[in-house]
């Protein structure tokens, strides 16, 4: 009796161990549905003409995205069939959605010049794909995880929509042609070498004194709240152009004394 009864106690103990572990490996999937749910019903919303809604979609997109990377790293989730389940989400959300979004905008299915918005954002979902294929393929563990090659689908949409948030109510008729001229420089991103930092890093559970990016993320809630047209624009085009901007500012560093440094490292 005793045997029996110890054996039927380590059965259910491993019983909930594995719906435990289940559970946790479940969740980061669950922020990536909510990912695609938001890239989809940017899709529905834009066709509607409600581009801001659209923006704002897409932008929880990119919030879901960080989460679920960061969830599936802190319950020590991470999978092949997690990754391959984020690049589908992000293709949904970060290469159609985007795409899309500038279509309806363009053309309000009515322009005459049609062909252009259909090339421009043929252009922009291919390129997501090759980025998000390329990324799936060619992980190395040996290489920086500091950087990106090529710029990222969620930085490239979030130039999108907060050149669409700024500019979608103040255009109209053939003026929206601008539209597709903001699609075409961060989609030849996405396929590009050009390096872009990972800020990978500094959502992980690792991170012990994360104060630099608790005081970013302060002053970009700030910035939302107060003027969320401008602060959308800064910090979309701020990382589109950081490979840039980064070099010529390096020099500046070194006139913040170190303890400075220290703290927000």
């Amino acid at each position: 009796m005793p045997g029996r009864r110890t054996t039927t106690v380590e059965f259910v103990r491993g019983s909930v161990r594995g719906g435990r572990r289940r559970a946790r490996s479940w969740l980061p999937s669950m922020f990536t549905l909510a990912n695609m749910m938001c890239g989809f019903g940017a899709i529905l919303v834009a066709f509607r003409g409600e581009y801001r809604l659209a923006c704002a979609l897409i932008a929880l997109s990119v919030v879901f995205d960080i989460a679920d990377g960061a969830v599936a790293r802190l319950v020590g989730a991470v999978s092949p069939f997690g990754l391959q389940f984020d690049s589908l989400a992000d293709l949904v959300s970060f290469g159609l959605a985007p795409a899309l979004l500038v279509f309806a905008l363009f053309s309000d299915g009515r322009d005459e010049l049609d062909a252009l918005g259909w090339i421009a954002c043929f252009l922009w979902v291919a390129c997501a794909a090759i980025r998000l294929a390329r990324f799936n393929t060619t992980i190395d563990p040996t290489a920086d995880k500091r950087y990106f090659t090529g710029l990222p689908s969620p930085g490239a949409a979030g130039v999108v929509l907060a050149s669409v948030y700024a500019f979608a109510d103040v255009m109209q008729g053939r003026d929206r042609l601008w539209v597709l001229i903001v699609v075409l420089l961060p989609a030849l991103l996405m396929i590009s070498n050009v390096r872009y930092r990972s800020f990978r890093s500094l959502v992980s559970p690792k991170s012990g004194r994360p104060y630099g990016l608790l005081l970013t993320l302060l002053v970009v809630v700030i910035g939302l709240v107060v003027v969320p047209t401008v602060a959308c624009g800064v910090v979309a085009y701020s990382y589109l152009l950081s490979p840039l901007v980064i070099p010529l500012l390096s020099p500046l560093a070194r006139l913040v004394p170190n303890r400075v440094k220290e703290l927000l490292s």
